[in-house]
């Protein structure tokens, strides 16, 4: 039976060093650091998330500022919503909570943010950074899948991960995070599906990240015995939430596997505050 790998086992110790970060910026800048989140529409899945990210803040002390529009704003009007907070010098940080209705392009939104207040780490320079290595900050959710994988303690070195999902802030980004672990590193996506070769590549992980948003895709079966399963899917199904991975076989298969909810979700949500806080002390010259 796996051992679950749960967010908030992790968040203690995040936390702590986010508290020092923003004791050291309030003291030296007189205020705290202010994170402007966009949300379009009435996904529930959104509001979970941005439910969280308002506890966290309020938690570490962080003024969290939520700009919700409905979903039949237009793609110019978000754009100007974006520009109008890209010259507020009081935020420190932008967030567009993603999916944006279909209507919007969520990557010429993204592409709108001022790369120095990208605390989502997927502005074009950011994500070149990461490439190379020099990332300032990291997409939320792959920083979040990788401190879950270190923390199993497992050397990478030699293994096989794959990845099922090519997203800008999981797949793609996790690619370049996971090399340099040293694992020989496998994307999957709707072509591998369509091809009937999913079950295969998933087989024969050692490490498993699960981010394609359908409920359940991955069969417990396809586990490898003794893999490392992190699970970034949430997915309503009725009244429950679930993830991409067929939980309950799963589990009884891999030797770590993060439930859904609980698992991803809470420590991504740390992962974007050290992004902010990074962010913020680097608009006000003192960042790493």
């Amino acid at each position: 039976m796996a051992t679950l790998l749960q967010g908030k086992q992790l968040t203690a110790k995040i936390k702590a060093v986010l508290e020092a970060d923003i004791k050291e910026f309030r003291q030296r800048v007189g205020t705290v650091p202010v994170l402007a989140s966009i949300e379009v529409g009435d996904d529930k899945r959104i509001g979970i998330y941005t439910s969280m990210q308002r506890r966290a803040a309020e938690g570490l002390g962080i003024e969290y500022r939520l700009k919700h529009f409905a979903g039949n704003i237009t793609e110019q009007e978000l754009i100007d919503q974006v520009h109008q907070l890209n010259g507020d010098e009081s935020v420190n940080g932008i967030i567009v909570q993603l999916p944006c209705p279909a209507h919007i392009d969520d990557r010429k939104i993204s592409q709108r943010i001022r790369v120095d207040k990208d605390v989502e780490g997927i502005h074009p320079e950011n994500l070149g950074r990461l490439l190379l290595g020099q990332a300032r900050v990291i997409p939320c959710t792959a920083a979040a899948a990788m401190e879950l994988i270190n923390a199993t303690g497992i050397d990478l070195s030699g293994k096989n991960a794959v990845i099922v999902g090519r997203s800008e802030i999981v797949g793609k980004p996790l690619i370049f995070l996971l090399l340099e672990k040293s694992p020989t590193v496998t994307i999957c996506h709707s072509g591998t599906s369509k091809a009937g070769k999913l079950e295969e590549f998933v087989g024969s992980a050692d490490i498993l990240v699960a981010a394609i948003g359908k409920p359940a895709l991955i069969k417990g079966s396809w586990i490898k015995e003794g893999a490392i399963v992190i699970d970034v899917g949430i997915n309503q199904v009725g009244d429950t939430l679930v993830g991409d991975v067929e939980f309950g076989t799963a589990q009884r298969r891999a030797s770590f596997i993060t439930p859904v909810p609980g698992g991803v979700g809470p420590l991504t949500v740390f992962m974007l505050m050290r992004n902010l806080i990074n962010a913020a002390k680097l608009q006000r010259g003192f960042g790493g």
